[in-house]
């Protein structure tokens, strides 16, 4: 294997570095089915409730919020114009009659009151944002005293294997430095709880949500072993190779062991982090 590591070639901060593709439209849908149960269970809303949805990207997501709380009112935020769009579709798709509100609004600059929401959702965003604290600490001004925030993330240092391959793990290795190099982080989730208790949130409490995958587990083999992690790496091939950080006969051996691990005597695991918290009142005076 090669075994030099040069850095990333430069990559704009804040970049979605699997891009906007309709693969990767697929494979974020086929990941938010594949774990909705593991991902929402204990998360629903009272009716009529307000819930900013940060981030909703193509709405996949958004679909699963909806069946757990039909009665709120969900105002969804996203920077893509072309997500929103997805995401309209998506969602009159499976829940024509769902109160959704659509914004395109950036994270560090949202349009919308003090405390206006009572509750505040954000799944697989914090990780590629170059500032997750400010984003937080920005959430607790549109969030209303004693309202709740959920805080969803993965971590690529928890991706363990059989057949271990250093390949697999060299290939997974790119993708975390190219996301490094666009500002974000694969491997937030383990700090969900600092980040959110930094933020100046209370009660705050983390759980870790563990996805196992083995031959007895054909959902959850197809559906996220080859469907969602796999093909979440595979995503980053063109740039990895631009990059130098990978040759092509590497990248494609690790590839190949990575669809090893979804055979039949195959395993494979990976841990999401999913943290509550609770926006505090102001301090006496404010």
């Amino acid at each position: 294997m090669n075994t030099a590591t040069p850095p990333p070639a430069p990559v704009p901060a804040g970049d979605y570095v699997h891009g906007y593709s309709p693969r990767e439209g697929r494979r974020l849908g086929d990941q938010a089915d594949t774990l909705a149960q593991l991902l929402h269970s204990g998360t629903a809303y009272p009716a009529g409730s307000r819930v900013l949805e940060l981030g909703c990207g193509i709405g996949a997501q958004t679909v699963h919020l909806l069946r757990s709380s039909p009665r709120a009112h969900i105002v969804a935020v996203d920077r893509s114009e072309e997500s929103l769009a997805r995401a309209r579709t998506r969602v009159a798709g499976s829940a024509p009659h769902a109160r959704v509100e659509w914004r395109n609004a950036d994270v560090y600059d949202l349009p919308f009151a003090d405390a206006e929401f009572d509750h505040v959702f954000v799944c697989f965003v914090l990780e590629h944002l170059p500032d997750p604290r400010r984003a937080l600490t920005g959430l607790r001004r549109v969030l209303r005293p004693g309202g709740t925030i959920t805080v969803i993330e993965g971590d690529h240092g928890s991706a363990f294997f059989h057949p271990d391959s250093a390949f697999a793990r060299a290939a997974i290795n790119c993708q975390v430095r190219l996301q490094a190099a666009a500002g974000g982080d694969a491997q937030l989730g383990r700090q969900v709880q600092p980040l959110l208790a930094g933020a100046g949130y209370d009660e705050v409490a983390v759980r870790p949500l563990t996805v196992y995958a083995d031959g007895t587990l054909p959902a959850l083999v197809e559906g996220f072993t080859r469907n969602t992690f796999i093909a979440m790496v595979a995503s980053v091939r063109d740039k990895a190779l631009a990059a130098s950080l990978t040759t092509t006969a590497e990248w494609e051996q690790g590839i190949a062991d990575l669809c090893r691990t979804a055979e039949d005597d195959g395993t494979f695991h990976y841990t999401f982090f999913k943290g509550v918290a609770v926006n505090p009142p102001p301090p006496a005076g404010n």
